[in-house]
């Protein structure tokens, strides 16, 4: 009788540690300054599972570096949030999980933001799924608007717009300007708000599949002739030409009439700048049309992770309509278009401007975006700030389209 006792006590025992071991926890990387919408997510859902994410963030400026170091030294953790541009690099090297078939089945899978699924393939297989989404949009001061003499209610409609509202909006004269952008060698600022204007008139700095660059098009010839007026008549402050993105929100001085930024800013705004009265609107494109820069991170799980259950149970719970609401609640824009209006319920209308965006946002397919776009020092840096501020457009040009192809064709 006591054998079969301690038997069963043992056997009762050992389920519960096999219980207490069924939890995971889940180690992840994050970027700093993701924000507070994906460390709200994960407290709540912290408290409401019994798996357990454990967030540790790390310096952008060096999250890629390290993760690639991490991994090399088998010390990756089981999943990160990553800037979605640089999801194809990764799983061209193979040290992504493919999950390409366990989000085909996601209900919603065709919901999710079409330009983190597109950065997120790579030949035609999943690596990479939206978390956070961010989308480049225009803004405008209202108040400003009146004291111009324009109506603060009507959205500008094209560049020729934009700039004769900026030269009223100088008139007011002292240090108040019509317009503003990080132009001094910030190629992450400029992809994400100059390009709208070519793209939402067909044209694109690369092709389709990221292995021609095609920068010079009349499109991107009108697109730096707006903003080269612009500089010429006063209208943009002389600080933007050294700006390298550390002034990026000089909308929220008050004394900026007009600038493109991210959907962020409009919480921001609200939050921490009630006093500017503003409004926001798609991005116009030199012919009229509109765009945007689809930007965030992606969700990707590392290669290997005896975790990956538990890692796809948190990216579920925060496609739900509650972590949708929380993320949103924070400032990230909704990954799921289709629960998109539910989840905004309740915020500030204008942050429906920012998921308008999603439609039409684009963001470039390429495995050297840091290479070609992002380098402080690379040819699309270099070529938005020779092209808009130095003496001579031609050969702005044909540097950056040679420079481009060059690193493109090294690659391959």
């Amino acid at each position: 009788m006591i054998k079969r006792l301690l038997v069963a006590t043992s056997v009762a025992t050992l389920c519960l540690v096999s219980g207490a071991s069924a939890a995971e926890k889940i180690d992840m990387w994050v970027r700093s300054g993701i924000g507070e919408s994906f460390k709200k997510v994960v407290e709540a859902y912290n408290a409401s599972h019994e798996n357990q994410v454990a967030a540790t963030e790390v310096p952008f400026s060096e999250l890629v570096q390290k993760y690639a170091t991490a991994i090399a030294g088998g010390q990756a953790p089981d999943a990160l949030s990553m800037d979605l541009i640089y999801t194809p690099a990764f799983a061209a090297a193979g040290q992504l999980e493919d999950l390409t078939d366990w989000a085909k089945k996601l209900p919603y899978f065709n919901s999710l933001s079409p330009s983190h699924v597109k950065l997120g393939t790579y030949q035609d297989h999943i690596y990479g799924l939206p978390l956070s989404v961010e989308t480049s949009v225009f803004a405008w001061n209202k108040d400003l608007y009146k004291k111009a003499g324009l109506d603060p209610e009507k959205a500008p409609a094209s560049w020729e717009e934009i700039e004769a509202n900026a030269e009223k909006i100088r008139k007011l004269g002292d240090d108040t300007y019509g317009f503003y952008f990080s132009g001094g060698g910030c190629g992450g600022c400029m992809i994400f708000t100059f390009t709208p204007l070519v793209w939402g008139a067909g044209a694109d700095i690369l092709s389709a599949d990221g292995k021609k660059a095609t920068l010079d098009t009349p499109q991107m010839r009108k697109a730096v002739g707006f903003y080269r007026d612009m500089v010429k008549k006063d209208l943009v402050p002389a600080g933007a030409a050294s700006d390298n993105g550390a002034n990026f929100l000089s909308f929220t001085s008050g004394k900026i009439g007009q600038q493109s930024l991210g959907a962020f800013a409009i919480g921001t705004l609200v939050t921490e700048h009630p006093d500017i009265n503003f409004g926001v609107t798609l991005i116009p494109s030199v012919n009229g049309g509109t765009s945007s820069f689809a930007g965030g991170d992606n969700f990707v799980i590392t290669k290997g992770t005896k975790k990956i259950d538990a890692v796809k149970e948190f990216l579920e719970y925060i496609y739900s309509m509650d972590g949708q609401k929380i993320m949103a609640k924070y400032g990230s824009l909704p990954t799921r278009g289709d629960i998109a209006e539910k989840v905004l319920e309740g915020l500030d209308p204008r942050m429906q401007v920012g998921l308008k965006a999603i439609g039409v946002a684009k963001t470039p397919y390429t495995l050297q975006f840091n290479d070609l776009i992002n380098s402080a020092n690379g040819p699309w840096a270099g070529f938005t700030n020779a092209a808009i501020f130095g003496d001579d457009v031609d050969a702005a040009f044909a540097n950056a389209q040679s420079e481009m192809q060059s690193i493109i064709d090294s690659a391959q």
